[in-house]
């Protein structure tokens, strides 16, 4: 039995049928004179913006040479703006926590950030955390924080606690007053002058003295 056979004349490839897949499209040449359908002014229309090299590149916010709308609108000022330092919103915050709230712990217990979150009394230990001196304290804890107020202080203190801060305290420096001179001074100044224009009238006054003794 003989195996029927297949013409594939018409499904072979050689150099005869062979194409690309899909169809090709030359690429369109500008500025080769009228009759290439792009010439004179290759597409770009006459004169403007658009029709300079460069011009597809415009940075962001790019309003064709008119304000922009970010210089336009007015500028917040307060605690929403960025350039409000240290009010602005890249101001540091504390995180608060009352003297009250840490009747949750034992006598003797160890007070820190991690235990306070561990007791749900700050979110995250990333941020300072500030001792308030609202409520009282009956226990002896040694509590260390970033920070802490002067009532805080005395009542932990007080309490038989100890306290330890994570950052030491800004301390504020006072401006310098100018010194002014006393008063004495500016008086025996001011007496030097009048006598020294006293002298100079006298002096000026004595020629014409002198002219009417002779007549």
């Amino acid at each position: 039995m003989t195996e029927p056979t297949v013409n594939l004349t018409s499904t072979e490839l050689n150099l005869s049928n062979l194409q690309p897949a899909q169809p090709r499209k030359e690429r369109k040449r500008v500025g080769r004179g009228l009759g290439s359908g792009k010439g004179r002014y290759s597409g770009r229309g006459i004169k403007g913006q658009k029709s300079r090299s460069g011009s597809h590149m415009m940075r962001a916010g790019f309003e064709g040479g008119q304000m922009p709308l970010s210089m336009r609108v007015p500028k917040l000022r307060g605690n929403t703006s960025a350039d409000a330092m240290p009010v602005g919103p890249f101001r540091t915050y504390s995180q608060p926590v009352n003297l009250r709230d840490l009747e949750r712990f034992e006598v003797g217990d160890e007070v820190t950030p991690e235990t306070l979150k561990a007791k749900g009394l700050i979110r995250s230990v990333r941020k300072d955390v500030k001792l308030l001196g609202i409520g009282e304290l009956t226990k002896k804890l040694s509590i260390t924080v970033h920070g802490a107020s002067a009532t805080a202080r005395e009542k932990v203190e007080a309490a038989g606690g100890t306290l330890t801060l994570l950052k030491e305290p800004k301390v504020k420096k006072r401006k310098r007053k100018a010194a002014r001179k006393p008063v004495e001074a500016e008086s025996v100044e001011t007496e030097s002058v009048e006598t020294q224009s006293v002298e100079a009238e006298s002096v000026d006054d004595a020629p014409d003295a002198a002219v009417e003794s002779e007549d």
